[in-house]
């Protein structure tokens, strides 16, 4: 996730980045791409309900746009914007995408009010996805396709009622598929990723036998992006899959 040498290297040949010193704080540019992220959300994933804007904001400003279950998405959908206002430091000559925005989607029973917020509970995918948009730019390292971040070193919970403590970043399989790319000019294009959370093992599992493993063992618990927090660990003997 870095230029920098990793800290580590797993078994699977993955590279393990701790990161610590991040940049000094600065003034973000702005919310540059704001309007066209609203209009795509809204074109594709249904009517934005309300949008979580920062009240101070470090290198970049960050908001959460959610939509309320609809129709055609039976789920709470909470996109990032201002992730994008700057360009990650990915690889050089990578072919990866440079700019990103991230997205969880919520099962309908998920409470999203400011009432509910006061419980870590039901606030905690949108401090992670806070967190994730900014850690880039923070650090100048990038977030792509398949990366897993913990929440803590070592990780802890995101919430008293979970056992989930990390994620990663994939495609998200619940949008359509005009939804995952935004083309703002012929130089930025915008990538949607979801951000999807994991057990500890899971982490160590994609570390150690690599994404395809881990992706295999989620799929074949029919599992996608819809967050369920109280979803069983999928290494576990339990399931007969090892």
């Amino acid at each position: 996730m870095s230029n920098k040498e990793p800290d580590e290297v797993s078994l699977a040949g993955q590279p393990i980045y701790r990161h610590s010193g991040a940049n000094a704080w600065q003034a973000p540019e702005g919310e540059v791409c704001i309007e066209q992220i609203s209009s795509h959300i809204e074109e594709h994933l249904g009517k934005i309900e309300s949008v979580f804007h920062e009240i101070v904001s470090d290198t970049v400003h960050i908001d959460v746009h959610w939509v309320k279950p609809n129709a055609d998405y039976p789920f709470h959908r909470l996109i990032t914007s201002g992730m994008s206002d700057l360009p990650m430091q990915t690889p050089e000559d990578a072919q990866v995408p440079r700019f990103i925005e991230l997205i969880m989607t919520l099962p309908p029973e998920w409470k999203i009010d400011q009432a509910s917020f006061e419980c870590e509970k039901w606030y905690w995918p949108i401090r992670e996805l806070k967190f994730l948009a900014r850690l880039p730019h923070k650090y100048n390292t990038w977030l792509g396709f398949g990366h897993t971040v913990p929440n803590g070193d070592p990780p802890v919970p995101f919430a008293p009622d979970t056992k989930l403590c990390g994620a990663i970043v994939l495609p998200s399989v619940t949008v359509p598929e005009k939804f995952h790319c935004l083309q703002i000019d012929a130089e930025k294009e915008i990538t949607f990723y979801a951000v999807v959370p994991l057990h500890e093992s899971e982490m160590n599992l994609k570390l150690n036998k690599g994404t395809d493993e881990l992706l295999s063992l989620l799929g074949k618990r029919d599992l996608n992006d819809v967050v369920d927090a109280k979803r069983a660990d999928v290494t576990k003997k339990k399931f007969g899959i090892f």
